[in-house]
C-alpha cells in the first residue's frame, strides 16, 4: 500500500488533479459571475408589480400616524434590532432581527428620494391595484400614482368618475371610467411620442448638420484672412467672401425653416397633460411630452412583460443615456468600446509584427536585442495609467499641438488634436498592448522551421520576399493570438483612458454623416468609464446599482464577440498552415 502512494505520488497525479480543481473552481467562478451579473443587471428591465400599502413605523411617543407607499419592491434583508434603535426607531429590543424591505417610491420630484427603507412588520394592507400607473419620464425618474385625468391646453377631455370631493389615490383607484381615461392617455401619449422623434431628429440630425456646415464656413472665412495676412493683403478676395456669404445666408434659411418646424412641433407636443393621484393625497400634473413610456404593470399578463421587457432592453442597446446616465441607453459607450478597439488594432498590428519581424529575423542577436527583448517584457508590467499620461503630454500636448499648428491653424486657439480624442486613445492603447503583440509574434516566428525559409531561398525568392509569402503567413496564427490578448487587455482598460479621450457624456458620436464622416478628434464614452462613473460617481446610488451589472455584462459580451471573431480567423489560418503546426 505504502509502494503504491509513493508511485502514485511520484507520478505526478495529485497535481494532475489540483490543476483539474483548479479548472473547475476557475469555471464556476466565472459561470457564478456572469449569472449574477446577468440576474441582477438584465433583471432589472423587467416589468414589477407596484404595491399600494399603509406604513406606521414605531415613534418615541407611540401612535404613529399610517403614511401611505405606493412603488415597488425592489430587495429584502435582515437588519439587526441593535442597528433600527440605533437609527432613532423604537422597536422591541428583545428581538435579534427584523426584515426591511427597500421600496422604489419614484415620484423624486414630490418626496425628494426614488428609495426608502421600510420595516415590513409595520406595513400593512398591502394590495397591487389593477389601475396603478407606472410612468418612466425624461427627468425625475420614474412616477407611481393613479391616472385621474386627461387634459388639453388645460382643458379635461377625459376623466375618471370619482363621487364627492374625494380624489385621493384610493378613491380614484375604484373610481368607474378609468379604462376609458386610460385609452385616452394612451393614444395621445402616442401622438406626443411620435412628435418627440420628430424633434429628436430636427435637432439632432438636421440641425445639427447645419451647424456644422455653418462651423466649416466660420473655419473658411477665418483660413482666407490667414492667407491674405500671410501674402501681404488687408483683406480676403471679395468674390470668395461672397461665396462664403451666400452659402451662409442658404444655411440661416434653412435654419429658419427648421426653426420654425421646431416652434410648432413643441407648441403640439406640450398640448397634452395628465393628473395623477400620487401617494399620501398628492396630484401631480404631468405634461406627456415627458413620458418616455406608460403601462399598468399590476394588469400585464406575462407575454404583455414580456414584450415591455424586450422594449426596455432594447432601449438600453439601443438609445442614448438620460438622467445623469442612470436611465435611458449606453449605445454611444458600445460604439465608443467597439471603435477604438478596431482602431486599437489597425495601429498595434503592424507595429507590433514589423518590431517582433525585426528582433526575430534581422536584428543580430546579442547584447543589445536581448537587452531590448528585456524592456520589452518590462514595457507589459508597467502601470496603465502610466501610459495614460504618457498619451496626455506626447500624443496631445506635443503632436497633437502640432497638427493644430499646421493643419488647422484658423481653428485656434481652439484645439482640434490638441485636446484628447478618439485618435489619441487609440494610440495609447496600442502603445500598452504592443509588447504583447511582439512577444506572441516572435514566439510564432521562433516555431517556423529554419528548413523552410531555407528551401524558400533555395528556390530563388529574395530574404524579403521569404519573409512576406512564406514566413508572415506561417505566423499568422500567433499574430493574432498576439491580437486577441491586446484586445482583451485594452477593452477594459478605464484609467488611461480617462486623461486621453472619455467622456461621461459625449455630445455625437465620432461617425456620422458629415465629412470626414468618421471624427477622431472628438471624444467619446467608454463601457468600462460608464461602468465606474455610474457606479461610483452617481448622485442615486440605489437607481445607478442595476445598470452597473447590465454594463458590467455588456462589456464582458463585447469584449467575448470581438476576442471570438479573432479566435474564428486564428482557426482558420492555423488550418491552413496545420501541417507545420506553428500556430
Amino acid at each position: 500500500m505504502k509502494t503504491q502512494l509513493i508511485n502514485w505520488l511520484r507520478g505526478g497525479q495529485p497535481w494532475i488533479w489540483l490543476n483539474a480543481g483548479a479548472v473547475a473552481v476557475s469555471i464556476v467562478m466565472v459561470v457564478g459571475l456572469l449569472l449574477l451579473l446577468a440576474v441582477r443587471g438584465l433583471g432589472h428591465f423587467w416589468p414589477k408589480d407596484v404595491m399600494q400599502a399603509e406604513y406606521a413605523p414605531p415613534t418615541a411617543g407611540g401612535g404613529a400616524p399610517l403614511v401611505e407607499i405606493i412603488g415597488e419592491g425592489v430587495q429584502r434583508e435582515s437588519i439587526s434590532s441593535v442597528q433600527i434603535i440605533a437609527s432613532g426607531v423604537p422597536v422591541d429590543g428583545s428581538r435579534a432581527s427584523y426584515q426591511r424591505r427597500l421600496v422604489k417610491l419614484g415620484n423624486r420630484d414630490l418626496t425628494g428620494s426614488d428609495f426608502s427603507w421600510v420595516l415590513s412588520d409595520f406595513v400593512s394592507n398591502v394590495r397591487y391595484p389593477a389601475h396603478l400607473v407606472t410612468l418612466e419620464r425624461r427627468e425625475w425618474g420614474n412616477f407611481y400614482g393613479f391616472l385621474n385625468e386627461v387634459r388639453e391646453n388645460g382643458i379635461v377631455v377625459a376623466a375618471v368618475d370619482v363621487d364627492g370631493a374625494d380624489v385621493s389615490a384610493v378613491a380614484v383607484a375604484e373610481a368607474a371610467g378609468a379604462d376609458e381615461v386610460w385609452a385616452e392617455f394612451k393614444a395621445r401619449l402616442a401622438r406626443a411620442l411620435a412628435i418627440h422623434r420628430q424633434i429628436h431628429r430636427i435637432e439632432k440630425q438636421d440641425i445639427g448638420q447645419i451647424n456644422y456646415r455653418m462651423e466649416r464656413l466660420r473655419l473658411d472665412e477665418r483660413r482666407l484672412e490667414l492667407e491674405a495676412a500671410r501674402t501681404g493683403a488687408r483683406e480676403p478676395d471679395a468674390a470668395d467672401l461672397q461665396v462664403l456669404a451666400e452659402r451662409r445666408e442658404a444655411l440661416n434659411q434653412q435654419y429658419a425653416v427648421l426653426q420654425a418646424d421646431l416652434v410648432e412641433l413643441y407648441e403640439q407636443i406640450n398640448r397634452d397633460t395628465a393628473l395623477f393621484s400620487a401617494a399620501g393625497g398628492a396630484s401631480k400634473e404631468i405634461h406627456l411630452a415627458e413620458v418616455v413610456r406608460a403601462y399598468k404593470p399590476n394588469r400585464m399578463g406575462v407575454h404583455n412583460k414580456l414584450a415591455a421587457y424586450m422594449g426596455k432592453l432594447t432601449e438600453f442597446l439601443t438609445d442614448e443615456p438620460r438622467e445623469a446616465n442612470t436611465e435611458g441607453g449606453i449605445f454611444p459607450a458600445i460604439f465608443g468600446t467597439v471603435m477604438m478597439v478596431l482602431l486599437m488594432s489597425v495601429f498595434v498590428t503592424p507595429f507590433g509584427v514589423v518590431a517582433a519581424v525585426y528582433l526575430r529575423e534581422y536584428a543580430r542577436q546579442g547584447l543589445i536585442t536581448r537587452t531590448i527583448r528585456v524592456a520589452v517584457n518590462n514595457l507589459a508590467g508597467v502601470p496603465s495609467i502610466v501610459y495614460g499620461v504618457f498619451g496626455l503630454g506626447f500624443f496631445i500636448y506635443i503632436i497633437g499641438s502640432e497638427v493644430d499648428q499646421a493643419f488647422y491653424p484658423e481653428a485656434l486657439p481652439a484645439p482640434t488634436f490638441g485636446t484628447p480624442g478618439l485618435l489619441w486613445a487609440s494610440l495609447t492603447l496600442a502603445l500598452l498592448t504592443v509588447p504583447v503583440v511582439i512577444v506572441a509574434t516572435e514566439e510564432g516566428l521562433a516555431r517556423i522551421p529554419r528548413s523552410v525559409r531555407e528551401g524558400s531561398l533555395a528556390l530563388g525568392a529574395t530574404r524579403f520576399e521569404t519573409l512576406w509569402r512564406v514566413v508572415l503567413p506561417m505566423a499568422s496564427p500567433a499574430m493574432m493570438t498576439g491580437l486577441i490578448l491586446a484586445v482583451a487587455r485594452a477593452a477594459g482598460e478605464v484609467a488611461p483612458l480617462m486623461v486621453v479621450g472619455v467622456v461621461k457624456l459625449a455630445p455625437s458620436l465620432p461617425l456620422d454623416g458629415n465629412y470626414p464622416y468618421l471624427h477622431l478628434e472628438r471624444k467619446f464614452m467608454h463601457l468600462g468609464f460608464h461602468i465606474y462613473d455610474v457606479g461610483f460617481q452617481s448622485p442615486n446610488v440605489e437607481a445607478a446599482r442595476p445598470l452597473v451589472f447590465a454594463t458590467a455584462l455588456l462589456l464582458v459580451i463585447v469584449i467575448a464577440v470581438l476576442n471570438l471573431s479573432a479566435v474564428a480567423l486564428r482557426n482558420r489560418l492555423r488550418e491552413r498552415y496545420k501541417s507545420l503546426d506553428v500556430g
